[in-house]
C-alpha cells in the first residue's frame, strides 16, 4: 500500500485540528476572569475535540471516518448557510470534505490490495 495515500488524511487532519483551535485564541481578549476563560476555551475547542475524536476512529476504521468526516463538512454547510461568506465554507467544509474522501481512498486501496493477496 502506498504510504502517502495512509498517512495524508492523518496528517492533514491534525493540521486542520490546530488549525481550528487557532480560533480559540480569542477568548484571550474577551477581559474574562480566569474561570469564565477556561470555560470559553473549552467552549471554542469543541470543534477541535470533535475534529479529534472523529480522527481517533478514522484511524483504525477508515471507512467509517470518511463518513464522518464528509458528514461533519455537510453538517456545517447546512447549518452556517448564509451566515458567512462563501469563502469560510472553502475553509471549514473543505478540508473536511477533501480529509473524507482521502479516508475513503485510503480504505478502498487497502480493500484492493487485501482482496487480491
Amino acid at each position: 500500500m502506498k504510504p502517502w495515500l495512509t498517512w495524508t488524511p492523518r496528517i492533514l487532519c491534525l493540521l486542520f485540528a490546530v488549525f481550528l483551535s487557532l480560533f480559540a485564541l480569542d477568548v484571550f481578549d474577551q477581559g474574562y476572569g480566569f474561570w469564565e476563560t477556561v470555560l470559553a476555551l473549552l467552549m471554542h475547542l469543541i470543534p477541535t475535540g470533535i475534529v479529534l475524536v472523529v480522527l481517533a476512529v478514522s484511524w483504525r476504521w477508515e471507512r467509517i471516518g470518511a463518513i464522518l468526516f464528509m458528514a461533519l463538512g455537510i453538517w456545517y454547510l447546512l447549518t452556517a448557510w448564509g451566515r458567512f461568506h462563501w469563502s469560510a465554507y472553502v475553509v471549514i467544509s473543505g478540508p473536511l470534505l477533501l480529509i473524507g474522501v482521502l479516508f475513503l481512498a485510503s480504505w478502498l486501496n487497502r480493500t484492493r490490495i487485501q482482496s487480491t493477496t
